[in-house]
Order: structure tokens, then C-alpha cells, then sequence
């Protein structure tokens, strides 16, 4: 960013800054005066976005724009250290504006400029120059790409399209004013300033690894820039028409205290010393918590299911957070029939306004959940909130997280910068497809490396993704968090497994008729309403159909009631695809499961005799295959692997089983 004497010059030059818009008349006369001596464009002025007045007294001056914008991303990249790349993103993101038929354009909106190509140019001029250092010329290059993609998205560089950057650069371009020079000082030096430390951890990592390393950088680049250019510029409208903006929480450090003070209080309250299981969650949870202070970077929590996951990694993120600084916590899970439960258990124990829920069934028209009712300030605040990700904690989907790690769009990217020195737990790790695995491994490691982020893997089933097991992988070892992971899982037993073969739907329908309160889980929503509508003709009790069909809304209403009549005895026969299977916290006493991966499997098991107060050999899931719906192409590979893991394993369930089968 700019040195002190530069600041000031900055600073005593400028007009007003652009956040004095509406309190400073005098600003606005200035302005007029100027244009009054000759007439417009007479003392070189320009502007970056215009406002009401015809005189022009009320527009956005370009130099304010960019230098606040420079300011801004600066500010935005600290947390990882390329300050001053973002910097110089942002001010040369517009130079395009430093012309005469932009001027124009502003007044005519049919006239169409490229006003984002002359930055990303002239940058490149600094990557190619001689003069330039080797390191400042690679970041250069992506501070190219950064401004040339501020609006339409990060280009290619090269492709037949005309819209790759290689063809941008060597298209004809408004000619700028030279004026640009002297009102934008700044020598775009020193853009690498670590570049020493950085290029030494470059030499531990492969070729491909480098590349992926320099391109996740350029995106987080981009992420600052296109942040910061949003809101400046939703900044000077919102003051030009007398708008505030509800946007900012409060940071996740001066929240800590009362977090951790209602988190101790909530997992008191939940305190059951006749439970055996209770105590055992107990005994889990404070382990984890005592491996908080441990150094940033990536981890593993392997606990069965029931072992209450959940609360155990909030715990960890608290404290670890608390000792290192960390500037929020964000909680990816897999599953949207997930998240409903997980966003409540937080709300409740964090308070709503600090907790953000960001994924495809959230209305963000409203910011909130289609269907609820929070007041105005509420929804304008998370509807903000979404779009950069600056609340202290944040739920969303293992898509909304990964596609953004990946975006190239601005609107998909704002978001990027603030996940830099986050605690990112990642639920049902082992969720993640196997045809992005690698990617998705990739993202995580850089995160944790560059970035200051710790990640947990937390799953029952902890996928083979440490990198003596798998090439590619994670350097995990001594990185688990739960204490005996082998011997929980043979502690925590609760459910067993029983292969039946081939069963039709009337099979399953006679099964559920013998069982008052049974969940039947399958592979496609098309049989599950196929066997809906077969057990509802034979006249079974208590039927319950529960598919991604159905709106979140009433997904919600079904699983309360299912919960309410599982609590009093009542009929509940639950027909299901996968999504009930990972997290939702439902507890039967008999589980049918369609044959899948070993993972599912488990899963599935995780819903029968869930809290333990059932004999283990009343409490069975009956694997089955469904010939008349043969299953995805995937899951039906899967299922295969599952088939060659039972065979040389007595029991599917053992850890030793789920190892070989990863």
C-alpha cells in the first residue's frame, strides 16, 4: 500500500474522501467550480460511477475510487500477506476510465467501453519489464488477470474467444490521459514482499502443486479486489441516495469469551451422569477440547456416530480460535437436511445474529429461510452477510464451500479472503466425491499451508485421505483429535449388520408391517415413492415419505412430527432416500438399508438404536438389493467395494472394515 509521505500527498490532495459524500456541501461546489472555469473535462477530471446532477458535482471521482479500492483490498489481503498485490489491483482496476469516451459513456449508457482491459495492460508492462524483480513479475501477471476479470469474471489466457486475455491486451483501447501518472503515484513495486519463505515452501511441493499454489493465490487476489470495488462502490450510491447500510458483524475474537461462557453453560445443562453414553460423549469432548492449543493446520475427529461430533468440534474451533486468532469458524456439511439441525444447535448456544446460514435453500432475496419471519434489519443483514461471508460463523454446503474455492465469477469470489485464518470444519468428510477428491484435497492443504486456515475432517468414517495412504493426500499423521478412535468405535457398537438379499417392494412392505416404528433407506427418489405408495395400499400405520422432492420447509414439519412419534411409541415407518442418513438425529429401532458404499452403510446404522437403550441384537440394519431399481452407476460401484470389504471382515462395522474399504 502507500508509503507515509505518499499517504499524506494522498490524502491532502484529494477533494474529500468518497465516505464524505453526503455531510460535505463543500465538496460538491468545489467540483462544480472546476468544471465552471472552461467548462467539463477542462482541469482533466474523471469519474469512476455518476451521480444525479447534470453538473456533475455529485459523482464519484475516479482517483477517490481507486485509491479507496487500493486501500480497501490492501486491507482485505493482510491476513495473508499480499497487501500491497491487492493494493495495486485495485488501483489500476479501472484505469480504463481514464478516458474520454468513458466520460461519455457515463452520461450514455448505449455507449459501450472496455474500461478493464487498459489496467490489466498496463500491469503486464511491469510483469515483462526488465527492470521488474522475478518474483513481483509472476504476481504481476496475476494482478493482471485479477483487473482484466473484475466484472465479466477471471479469463483464460489464451482460447479462440476474443474474450481471452491474450487477445484483450493486444486489442485497440480508448487512449488514456496521461493524467493517470500523477494522480496515481505509486510505483507497483514490492508486490512479492515474502517471496523468499514463500519459494522455499514452493521447493518442497511438485510442479503441478506450484501452478495450483500461484493460481489459488491470483483468486484470492481477485477475491480482495472485487470485494473491495462492490463496496466501495455500493458505498458512494448508498450515500448519494441517503441509504444506510446494515452490513458488518461483530469480530469473532471480541465474541469469544461469551461464546466459550455459553457453550461451558449449554454443555452443562446437557450434563446426564446416569448415562453411560453421556459420559462417554463427555469423556470425548473434553480430549478434543485439551488438543486445542495445538499448531494450525490440518486435523482429523473420528467418532462414531452418536458421539456427538457436532458439539465436540464447536468446542475445538472455540478454543482453537481463541488461541490463535482465528477470524471465524465455518462448518461445511454435505447435506442441507443437516444443516437445519446444526444452524438451530448453534443459534441456540451463539445467538442467531452471529450465526450465518448460506447455502441453495436459503431465500437470498430475503437473506433468511423461505418461510421464516425475521424483521427487516435481520434480513438486510444476512442477505449482506452471504455475499462476503464476514459473520464470525458460518454454515453452509460442502458445494457452496468448494465452488467458490474453484469460482472464477466475482460475485462467487467476494467471499474467498475471508475464509483466510478460519477454523473450517468440514462434516462427513467422507462425503466428498471420489472424481473431486483430489482438487478438493489440494484446496484444503493450501488453505491450511498459505492462508492460516485449520481444518477438521470430522466423520464416523474417516476416508483414507493421509497422504502414506493415498498419493496426493494430507500430511495427517498425529493429527487425530479423538482419543481412541479404534476403541470407540467397538465401545460406542450399537447396531449390527445383516445381508437379505434381494428384497421387492411387498417383501419390505411385510417387514415394515412387523415393525411399528422401522426406517427404510434407498437409492432413488423414485423408489421411495413407488414403495410410499405400496405400503400405503397395504394400509400400514404411521407412513412417513421423505425425499429431496419435498420443499426444506416441509422437510423440517415431517422430521419434527417423525422425531414426536418416535419419542411416544406411536407408528412411524419412514421411507427415505439418503439425505436422512448422514447427521439427521433420528433413532429406530430396526434399519433397511439399499445396498451402497460401506460408508452409507455405516451411516444408515447411525439411525438404529442411536442412543444406545436397546439390546445390539435387537438393533439390526437389513442390507438389501432393490433388482427392480438398480442404483446409480456410482453407488452401484460403490456398493461393489462394500460386497469385497464384507467378505473378509466378520463385522462391516469394525474399523479395520472401513480402513480397507477406503
Amino acid at each position: 500500500m502507500l508509503d507515509k509521505p505518499a499517504r499524506d500527498a494522498h490524502n491532502s490532495n484529494r477533494i474529500s474522501r468518497s465516505d464524505g459524500l453526503p455531510e460535505n456541501p463543500a465538496r460538491f461546489k468545489l467540483v462544480r467550480f472546476l468544471y465552471d472555469v472552461d467548462g467539463p473535462g477542462a482541469l482533466n477530471l474523471y469519474f469512476a460511477h455518476s451521480g444525479k446532477n447534470a453538473d456533475r458535482s455529485d459523482w464519484h471521482l475516479l482517483r477517490e475510487h481507486l485509491l479507496d479500492v487500493a486501500e480497501l483490498a490492501g486491507q482485505f489481503a493482510k491476513p495473508f500477506g499480499r497487501e500491497r498485490a491487492a493494493y495495486f489491483a485495485g488501483l489500476y482496476h479501472d484505469l480504463g476510465k481514464y478516458s474520454q469516451e468513458f466520460l461519455r459513456r457515463l452520461s450514455d449508457p448505449d455507449i459501450r467501453v472496455d474500461h478493464s482491459t487498459a489496467g490489466a495492460r498496463e500491469m503486464m508492462k511491469v510483469a515483462t519489464s526488465e527492470n521488474t524483480d522475478t518474483a513481483d513479475k509472476a504476481i504481476a501477471d496475476l494482478i493482471a488477470y485479477c483487473i482484466a476479470g473484475h466484472h465479466a469474471g477471471l479469463p483464460d489466457r489464451r482460447n479462440a474467444s476474443s474474450a481471452c486475455l491474450d487477445r484483450r491486451l493486444k486489442a485497440d483501447l480508448p487512449e488514456l490521459d496521461p493524467v493517470w501518472t500523477s494522480e496515481l503515484p505509486d510505483e507497483a513495486t514490492g508486490l512479492f514482499p515474502d517471496s523468499v519463505r514463500w519459494l522455499e515452501t514452493l521447493e518442497t511441493l511438485e510442479k503441478d502443486e506450484v501452478a495450483f499454489s500461484f493460481s489459488f493465490m491470483g483468486r484470492m487476489i481477485f477475491s480482495c479486489l472485487v470485494d473491495a470495488d462492490y463496496k466501495d462502490t455500493e458505498a458512494f450510491y448508498a450515500r448519494l441516495e441517503g441509504r444506510s447500510l446494515k452490513r458488518g458483524c461483530n469480530p469473532l475474537q471480541t465474541l469469544l469469551p461469551g461464546f466459550l461462557a455459553a457453550f461451558d453453560g449449554h454443555m452443562s445443562a446437557k450434563r446426564d451422569p446416569s448415562s453411560d453414553l453421556n459420559r462417554l460423549r463427555r469423556r470425548i469432548l473434553e480430549h478434543v477440547r485439551d488438543r486445542a492449543s495445538h499448531a494450525p493446520g490440518l486435523f482429523t475427529l473420528t467418532v462414531p456416530t452418536g458421539g456427538g461430533k457436532t458439539l465436540t468440534s464447536l468446542g475445538f474451533a472455540l478454543d482453537h480460535a481463541h488461541y490463535h486468532g482465528h477470524r471465524r469458524i465455518i462448518y461445511a456439511i454435505p447435506f442441507t437436511s443437516i444443516i437445519d439441525q446444526t444452524a438451530k444447535i448453534f443459534r441456540d448456544i451463539l445467538d442467531a445474529k452471529n450465526v450465518l446460514e448460506h447455502h441453495s435453500e436459503i431465500d437470498e432475496e430475503d437473506g433468511t429461510i423461505a418461510g421464516s419471519r425475521e424483521d427487516r434489519q435481520q434480513k438486510e443483514k444476512l442477505k449482506l452477510a452471504m455475499e462476503d461471508w464476514a459473520a464470525p460463523v458460518i454454515i453452509t454446503t460442502n458445494v457452496q464451500f468448494f465452488e467458490s474455492l474453484f469460482a472464477a465469477r466475482p460475485a462467487r469470489c467476494r467471499k474467498l479472503h475471508n475464509i483466510a485464518r478460519s477454523v473450517i470444519i468440514l462434516d462427513e468428510a467422507q462425503t466428498i466425491p471420489r472424481p473431486l477428491l483430489k482438487p478438493s484435497l489440494r484446496v484444503l492443504d493450501e488453505l491450511a499451508r498459505n492462508y492460516g486456515c485449520t481444518v477438521v475432517l470430522c466423520t464416523a468414517t474417516q476416508p483414507a485421505l493421509d497422504a502414506r495412504k493415498l498419493k496426493g493426500g494430507l500430511p495427517l499423521k498425529g493429527r487425530e483429535l479423538a482419543p481412541k478412535p479404534r476403541e470407540l468405535a467397538h465401545i460406542m457398537k450399537r447396531a449390527s449388520i445383516r445381508h437379505e438379499g434381494a428384497l421387492a417392494n411387498c417383501d419390505l412392505c411385510e417387514a415394515l408391517a412387523e415393525q411399528e416404528q422401522g426406517l427404510v433407506i434407498v437409492n432413488s427418489r423414485k423408489h421411495a415413492l413407488a414403495l410410499y405408495h405400496e405400503a400405503a395400499e397395504a394400509g400400514l400405520e404411521g407412513l412417513v415419505h421423505l425425499t429431496t422432492r419435498q420443499y426444506a420447509a416441509h422437510r423440517r414439519r415431517i422430521i419434527d412430527d417423525m422425531r414426536a412419534r418416535l419419542k411416544t411409541g406411536a407408528p412411524c415407518r419412514v421411507i427415505a432416500t439418503s439425505l436422512i442418513e448422514a447427521g439427521v438425529d433420528v433413532d429406530f429401532p430396526r434399519v433397511w438399508r439399499a445396498e451402497a458404499g460401506l460408508d452409507q452403510i455405516v451411516q444408515a446404522a447411525g439411525r438404529c438404536n442411536r442412543e444406545g437403550k436397546r439390546r445390539l441384537q435387537d438393533s439390526i440394519v437389513c442390507v438389501f438389493a432393490a433388482p427392480d431399481y438398480p442404483p446409480p452407476r456410482e453407488i452401484g460401484s460403490l456398493a461393489g467395494d462394500m460386497k469385497r470389504t464384507s467378505e473378509g471382515h466378520d463385522d462391516p462395522l469394525s474399523p479395520e472394515a472401513i480402513e480397507g474399504y477406503f
